[in-house]
């Protein structure tokens, strides 16, 4: 019996080491996204909103050394995903040029500013929030069912990896954004984490629905820690206290959660995928990933570099590899490739039930 499950973990390891050197993209999987400007790829771009990332420095090391719409010097983590996936990135579903076979490759609807609850981010006026963002991916089905028909579609649809990613903008955005916010005096901190958890939930549960079956959920990153809130909520120069509370109590509620999801389906649909973790990584030890830095923003203005977005006007490092941040509250490209990294590899400390190379590789042989 040993020998035997030996062998059978030899083989699992095997598929899992292949997966990634050998994917023909004719049969690589659809990817779908949804969430914030962490994963947004170039939605805002097409609506009237301050949430925007599409003029220079934004995209400095991109393909194409121009801005797209993604908040990153480069490339963000949907796209390196894609990468894993053997595919080409997803299009903005609000881009015109989402047509046709493009359309079966998938679709990014995230959205820079929006929150799992709709009055986050009202601020930035015109931005899609989550429940829009689920209308599109209805709307996206339609699309594909008048090329390929409606059992491909549903086959697609259930076969396609999906990425979400929000709620950090519940509290930087919504909760924390100003003293005595509404949602500050309707509900204490550990109360409206539950709130959060439980809206949350529904639109898990609304993705099930309309057919996702393998959801990558990640939590937040180290909120307090990122340079927009050491400039303005740190403690002499550390990270927010209050924050880091916040986020110390949104995630491991968020993976119980994802877990009774689950075990109420009875399979492993939602992977809880631990951001903060990750980040906290090479936010404490920057200098062991490469990083001269974790606390300064590449691109910014004022103390760390926290205030505002980037602008032509801001101060820009020279080398975008030696900071983890490349503005007040993104990862650089180098440091969503260690976080990709991590949800693709990382231990069930990082990826719950399982990480993206297992999915991968068992998916496979289904």
């Amino acid at each position: 019996m040993a020998t035997s499950a030996t062998f059978s973990c030899w083989m699992i390891l095997g598929l899992v080491l292949a997966i990634g050197n050998i994917v023909d993209p004719a049969d690589a999987r659809a990817f779908f996204v949804f969430g914030d400007s962490l994963v947004d790829n170039g939605n805002n771009n097409f609506l009237a909103t301050t949430a925007r990332a599409d003029s220079p420095p934004y995209g400095i090391d991109y393909p194409t050394h121009r801005a797209t719409g993604r908040f990153s010097n480069g490339l963000n983590i949907p796209d390196l995903i894609s990468q894993q996936l053997g595919t080409e990135s997803t299009l903005p579903y609000l881009s015109p040029q989402l047509t046709g076979q493009k359309l079966l490759v998938g679709a990014n609807f995230a959205s820079a500013g929006i929150g799992i609850l709709n009055d986050t981010g009202v601020q930035f006026l015109n931005i899609i929030r989550m429940y829009r963002q689920l209308e599109y991916f209805q709307e996206y089905q339609q699309r594909v069912l008048d090329i390929i028909g409606s059992q491909e579609t549903v086959r697609l649809v259930n076969e396609a990896l999906v990425l979400i990613t929000c709620g950090g903008n519940d509290f930087v955005n919504n909760y924390y954004l100003v003293p005595n916010s509404v949602r500050s005096r309707q509900f204490a901190l550990p109360d409206y984490v539950k709130y959060l958890i439980s809206e949350y939930q529904k639109l898990l549960q609304k993705l099930y629905e309309l057919g996702a079956r393998r959801v990558l959920v990640t939590g937040t990153g180290a909120l307090g820690c990122v340079p927009a809130e050491l400039a303005q909520r740190g403690t002499n120069g550390g990270c927010s206290a209050e924050l880091q509370r916040a986020a110390a109590l949104y995630n491991p509620q968020l993976v119980e959660m994802i877990r009774n999801l689950n075990n109420e389906i009875g399979r492993d649909v939602f992977i809880a995928a631990n951001t903060q973790e990750m980040s906290r990584n090479f936010i404490t030890d920057p200098q062991a990933f490469g990083f001269t830095t974790s606390r300064i923003a590449c691109c910014g203005q004022g103390p760390f570099n926290g205030i505002g977005l980037c602008t032509p006007l801001s101060n820009l490092c020279p080398n975008r590899d030696l900071y983890a941040f490349w503005d007040a509250f993104h990862p650089s490209e180098k440091a969503n490739k260690i976080i990709v990294q991590q949800i693709m590899s990382g231990s069930t400390d990082h990826m719950n039930p399982m990480n993206l190379s297992t999915i991968l590789a068992l998916d496979s042989i289904n």
